[in-house]
């Protein structure tokens, strides 16, 4: 198991209320040994003017996902910050829920790399992103 801080998906939640988090209905669902999932509903807040779903707001789900997993896998005494991101949009997406997972692909001790798949209510690949977090110390 990868996690070094063992928050509950119902702690996770609540560190994101009052944030933009939480202003786009981003929710974490599930947890495994290397793994976490959360979901965005596409509606009025996470759409373009053509009823798609933004894509900056795919990214910003990335990112929510991929930080909040960085977080679980350091100490207490250190912190992660977003360095890089990138996302290759492959799909709209019109209306539902996507879900997003983020997989780690590098954990070292000054930056950790992640990758995050975003699907749509059937299952289909809408978004492929990877985060590059850095690792700090809190002094």
């Amino acid at each position: 198991m990868i996690w070094k801080q063992h928050y509950s998906l119902e702690q996770m939640n609540q560190l994101s209320q009052d944030t933009a988090i939480s202003h786009l209905a981003i929710q974490f669902t599930a947890q495994g040994e290397n793994w976490l999932e959360a979901t965005m509903p596409v509606d009025r807040r996470t759409i373009q003017p053509m009823g798609f779903l933004h894509g900056g707001l795919s990214v910003a789900l990335a990112e929510t996902i991929g930080s909040m997993a960085g977080l679980c896998c350091i100490t207490e005494k250190q912190f992660v910050l977003g360095l890089e991101i990138n996302a290759n949009h492959l799909r709209p997406v019109k209306q539902g829920i996507v879900t997003a997972r983020a997989t780690p692909v590098h954990l070292g001790t000054r930056t950790q790399v992640w990758q995050i798949e975003i699907k749509d209510q059937q299952d289909k690949l809408c978004c492929l992103s990877r985060l590059t977090l850095s690792v700090g110390n809190h002094e």
